[in-house]
């Protein structure tokens, strides 16, 4: 008999999870809360080992890489000069650039038709039986089910429903980096830089990228320290940012960037945390991606994860016959030890040594995780399997 998983979350590690288990030979089925595919996104990396397990999925040609050609990128100082220094793009391990949508397009076309996909949908009540997990499902519509399945995946993210549900409240194992981000599409590449420029400006805690991408208009990317998290939010994005940043220069790329922000369809604003869990599954029901082991944006190596740790997952319930507490056990075990230890962020209060991984010495005076070394213990992880 075929074995159900509920995989709650349409996004990255959502769709590569059912596609993993599909080619096991499990029924996958993903409900998602939206009601509505989510397109579109911001700029996002793309490590060797997350391209591999694209690769393995079979959806690697279909994801559209965006990594421009001969791509300076520009720090710029407090009077306008511009210093030549690495990018994103420029680390050892030569990550691909694009955006999430890309990688969603690419996994959509995966699962669409193959998959079946519940949109308007969520959990509430998650309860372990001996032979499977009841799931009572909620829909916009006012209609609520009881299902059974063999296994659910929570893969919706950092303060989504499944965690809260099985393992405790979101405060036991979300930890705040005292941050705020803001990323975004612009209309149009800053004014006298050209398409492929990369443009930072890094001052007293604040930072703005803008990252360049082949063929589509930039992302800028804001990023800051706050020590009063919850007051960033009590008014609009552009807003609070047009304060935060109100001496920072030049400040001509600063207004730019705002003015987009102010005409942006969508964006995202949010604070900064990490999740630290001492495991991720729980009988027969486990956490993948951002849900489980949140790297921030910081890290450049939440899609990569999200990609390997719902393509391994699928691999260990092949591996073990669909044995789930030991295939669960297998796969935790094979890549929790060097993904927690390589994402844990430096401290505090320390200056983030980006020389290390090739990133620009002008990343930020905050906590952030190193891209290269992660992306070394996932090749580490991979070669154990």
């Amino acid at each position: 008999m075929t074995q159900r998983a509920l995989i709650v979350g349409l996004g990255i590690a959502g769709m590569a999870s059912a596609m993993s288990l599909k080619k096991a030979g499990w029924e996958p089925v993903i409900v998602e809360r939206a009601p509505e595919r989510r397109t579109g996104g911001y700029f996002i990396g793309l490590q060797d080992a997350g391209k591999h397990a694209a690769e393995r999925l079979g959806v690697l040609p279909g994801i559209h890489i965006r990594t421009p050609e001969a791509s300076p990128n520009w720090h710029m100082t407090k009077d306008g000069r511009r210093v030549r220094v690495a990018g994103f793009a420029d680390q050892p391990t030569r990550p691909a650039t694009l955006l999430r949508g890309d990688i969603e397009e690419g996994l959509w076309n995966g699962v669409d038709g193959q998959v079946e996909i519940r949109f308007g949908t969520s959990p509430v009540a998650i309860v372990e039986r001996a032979d499977g997990v009841d799931v009572t499902l909620d829909t916009k519509d006012g209609s609520s089910t009881i299902e059974r399945f063999d296994l659910v995946i929570g893969a919706d993210g950092l303060r989504f429903t499944v965690r809260k549900l099985v393992f405790g409240p979101q405060e036991k194992f979300m930890h705040s980096l005292d941050a705020v981000i803001c990323a975004y599409q612009v209309e149009e590449q800053m004014e006298t830089f050209r398409q492929r420029d990369g443009v930072i400006l890094n001052q007293d805690k604040r930072s703005l990228w803008v990252f360049p991408l082949q063929d589509h208009t930039p992302t800028a990317f804001f990023a800051y320290r706050t020590k009063d998290v919850d007051a960033q939010f009590e008014r609009p994005a552009v807003e609070t940012l047009r304060d935060v940043f109100a001496d920072v220069e030049p400040h001509s790329i600063v207004e730019k960037a705002l003015e987009d922000l102010s005409n942006a369809p969508d964006y995202l604003f949010d604070s900064v945390h990490t999740v630290e869990m001492d495991r991720w599954h729980k009988g027969r029901v486990v956490l993948v991606g951002d849900s489980a082991w949140c790297l921030t944006l910081f890290s450049g190596m939440g899609a990569t994860a999200g990609l390997m740790g719902g393509q391994q997952l699928g691999e260990a319930l092949a591996a073990q016959n669909g044995n789930v507490p030991a295939a669960l056990k297998s796969w935790e075990g094979a890549c929790a030890p060097t993904l927690k230890n390589s994402a844990r962020p430096c401290g505090s209060n320390r200056r983030c040594s980006c020389h290390r991984t090739g990133f620009s010495s002008s990343c930020a005076d905050w906590s952030c995780a190193s891209a290269g070394v992660i992306s070394r213990s996932f090749q580490q992880c991979i070669s154990r399997r």
